[in-house]
């Protein structure tokens, strides 16, 4: 075994590379043979060196105030051919299942006259706009891009752990941290058959343009932005750059008998399709917060004319709620009469009778996020939570139970990852991308891998100190990984908690949300 692995001492969750100490996985074996003969020192070196260049292409974030080189670990995360059917198969399956939500949401409402989701759940949603009530889109199409959070659980299964299908954001480090990889460890890309990422761009444009209005045969698109303080404004440059499309701010558009032009020196021009990167609150001052100065007024009457095609569309908050993640295999169930392909973290409604009490009962055992949070804000683990802190989250949800779900805890899993000049243990998770056509929905092979850099810590968000890894696909080979578990019920009865999770904390996870705002 190399010698920065001599002390890598495996956590108690699943680890992604080892089977066990000194017993890799199959699909790792050439990792570790390629950092075998690197020096701790020289790893060190290239990871600063990785660092260096990011900052000079601009592949940066924020952090406490400051913009930093994206952090990109060496030790990439490897799913074999098997491993990512499974992964893709759920992620396509979910995406479907969720835009037929959205689409009865918005429309006939058939789930809820059904009673599979209840009324309060979207009438009491932040998310439920109006304006978009009777939006017909083309194709049907509202989830033209989503990013769907997966971790693996203490079983080394794979788990949905949220659903983002407003303004997904990371898919620009995904195309980074391959194009880095590819110049860290190039012989390792041919040994492997990794499967390329560089064709996103490519897809996103096809499905962006089969989204025009009809009747339009050459449709114009544009990334709306909202401009260079936005701490995802290298994503709006890069994927506008690659699709070959013009980015935009909200001033450079203008509204006119419901259709939408784009001023140029020329002159204006017809807009068909905006690929917007804004929250809804700020996208029309005519329709949502009238002091917004970075959207375009408007630009929603134009899509209720029919005349621009927004994506994604406006209301699909209604299926970022949290509330409605534990419905999600019923709504597969319902709309597409199939059994969830990946299954929810085991999740808890304290809305519902009698579930309240018990999660209140429990509190101190289980992970309770606000169902609508972002960047992980509010989430309150309750083994890792001190006495004041759960009494102060038990008299919140006691006040708006509607506004809270409860989630065991869930070990992440770890993987391999440069820590000073030694390899450690940290928890990761999965973004897989999915772009919807209205005919087929594409997962982006691999996704971005986020990962935890401080010991002990569970957040894996970039904007609190977290990192990444380039996830790999293998074309082919061996699959190394328990069979898909049965995909029952989300919501589990609260008498089979255990009173004692343990003290552990590696053995409580949370994802934050990913909402980029």
């Amino acid at each position: 075994m190399a010698d920065i692995f001599d002390a890598y001492a495996l956590a108690d969750a699943w680890d992604e590379m080892f089977v066990r100490p000194g017993e890799v996985r199959t699909a790792y074996e050439p990792v570790l043979a390629a950092l075998q003969p690197i020096e701790p020192v020289e790893l060190r070196f290239r990871a600063d060196q990785m660092a260096r260049a990011f900052t000079d292409r601009g592949v940066t974030y924020a952090f406490a105030g400051e913009e930093r080189p994206w952090p990109l670990d060496l030790v990439p995360r490897i799913l074999d051919a098997l491993e990512w059917d499974l992964v893709q198969r759920g992620v396509a399956q979910r995406v479907r299942a969720l835009e037929a939500y959205l689409g009865d949401a918005y429309g006939p409402c058939r789930a809820f006259e059904d009673g599979v989701v209840p009324w309060r759940l979207l009438l009491n949603s932040p998310h439920f706009h109006r304006a978009a009530h009777g939006i017909e889109p083309p194709g049907g199409v509202r989830i033209h891009v989503a990013g769907i959070d997966l971790v693996r659980d203490e079983a080394g299964d794979f788990r949905v752990l949220e659903d983002n299908v407003r303004v997904p954001s990371g898919v620009s480090y995904v195309i980074e941290n391959r194009r880095a990889m590819t110049r860290v460890f190039p012989s390792l890309f041919a040994e492997q058959h990794v499967v390329p990422v560089d064709g996103y761009a490519q897809k996103l444009l096809a499905a962006l343009r089969a989204a025009a209005p009809d009747g339009v045969t050459d449709p114009r698109v544009v990334v709306l932005t909202p401009g260079p303080s936005n701490a995802a404004y290298f994503e709006h440059a890069l994927l506008a750059r690659l699709m070959g499309v013009q980015l935009v701010e909200g001033h450079d558009l203008v509204c006119r008998g419901n259709r939408v032009w784009m001023r140029t020196t020329r002159g204006e021009v017809p807009v068909h399709v905006v690929y917007r990167r804004l929250d809804d609150d700020f996208l029309d001052p005519l329709q949502f917060r009238p002091d917004s100065v970075i959207g375009c007024p408007g630009i929603m009457n134009a899509a209720q004319a029919g005349t621009v095609t927004l994506a994604n569309a406006v209301g699909n908050g209604i299926a970022d709620d949290k509330l409605l993640y534990t419905y999600v295999p019923d709504l597969i169930r319902y709309y597409l009469s199939e059994e969830p392909v990946l299954p929810n973290v085991e999740s808890f409604r304290p809305d519902e009778p009698g579930q309240l009490e018990a999660v209140l009962d429990q509190i101190d055992q289980l992970v309770i996020k606000p169902v609508d949070g972002a960047g992980g804000m509010g989430i309150v683990i309750g083994p890792k939570a001190d006495r004041e802190t759960l009494e102060r989250t038990r008299a919140a949800v006691a006040a708006d139970p509607r506004g809270w779900i409860a989630q065991r805890p869930v070990a992440l899993s770890t993987s391999p990852t440069l820590a000073g000049e030694r390899m450690a243990p940290r928890h990761i998770d999965l973004r897989p991308f999915a772009v919807n056509d209205g005919s087929d929905v594409w997962v982006l092979p691999g996704g971005l891998t986020r990962v935890a850099l401080q010991e002990g810590n569970l957040i894996v968000n970039s904007s609190q100190g977290g990192g990444s890894k380039d996830t790999w696909v293998l074309a082919e080979g061996p699959a190394e990984h328990p069979a898909p578990p049965a995909a029952g019920g989300t919501v589990a009865a609260l008498d089979v908690v255990p009173r004692q999770l343990g003290p552990d904390g590696d053995r409580v996870a949370v994802q934050e949300g990913a909402q980029q705002q």
